[in-house]
């Protein structure tokens, strides 16, 4: 389990942007209810925020659980005003497929990839998007923090913050601020998308399509 934090310290149009979560997932029946916690937890937006899953045919109960984190959301039962989710079907089940359907049928000004496994500070959305209004980045995202319990957890999680063990890779780093080659789950605006085409649908893993390196990130 990851939780993320943003990077550095807005609302519809340039000045109120709608935020499109985008986030696939299968078999997810274990992680996918503190991920979804975090997400509601975010700080309201103006623009407003939907939260877009694609389920890739999970056979865990995953479905269930999402189908009633919707209709909770939809009664205003938990989570904000201003948000909603979205759940679609997503037969091909790679993450990358998954992703494509969802930014397709993301209706943000911005889009942000999340990931199942997961958790996210309650300020994430809110900086990430002030964050590419101050720079003009293309992409932005945070650090990834590990929360390991055993011990070979805490040994991968070691390895994992370790410039010996990624070189370069500096969203690794807890406390770097500044630009990089790539970031764990990008925030774009929505015309990249456009500009750029789409995800690899060839990339099969969540790993492969974590990174984003056709564009640069802070």
């Amino acid at each position: 389990m990851q939780t993320l934090t943003p990077c550095c310290t807005c609302q519809r149009g340039r000045g109120h942007p709608r935020v499109s979560i985008v986030l696939p997932c299968r078999n997810e029946a274990d992680r996918i209810t503190p991920c979804l916690e975090s997400i509601l937890r975010q700080e309201p937006l103006t623009g407003g925020m939907e939260i877009i899953i694609a389920d890739g045919q999970s056979e865990d109960g995953t479905r269930d659980i999402l189908a009633r984190w919707q209709a909770a959301v939809e009664t205003r039962r938990c989570g904000v005003p201003g948000i909603a989710i979205r759940v679609l079907e997503n037969p091909g089940r790679f993450a990358s497929i998954g992703l494509n359907a969802a930014i397709r049928a993301a209706t943000g000004d911005i889009i942000i990839r999340l990931d199942a496994h997961t958790e996210f500070a309650p300020d994430y959305v809110q900086q990430c998007v002030a964050q590419m209004q101050i720079t003009g980045a293309d992409n932005v995202g945070g650090p990834a923090r590990t929360k390991p319990e055993t011990y070979i957890e805490h040994a991968i999680a070691a390895a994992y913050h370790s410039w010996f063990s990624v070189g370069g890779a500096r969203f690794h780093n807890l406390v770097y601020e500044g630009y990089v080659d790539t970031v764990t789950y990008g925030c774009w605006r929505s015309e990249a998308f456009s500009a750029c085409a789409k995800i690899n649908s060839h990339l099969s893993s969540e790993g492969e399509c974590n990174s984003t390196p056709a564009v640069r990130g802070v």
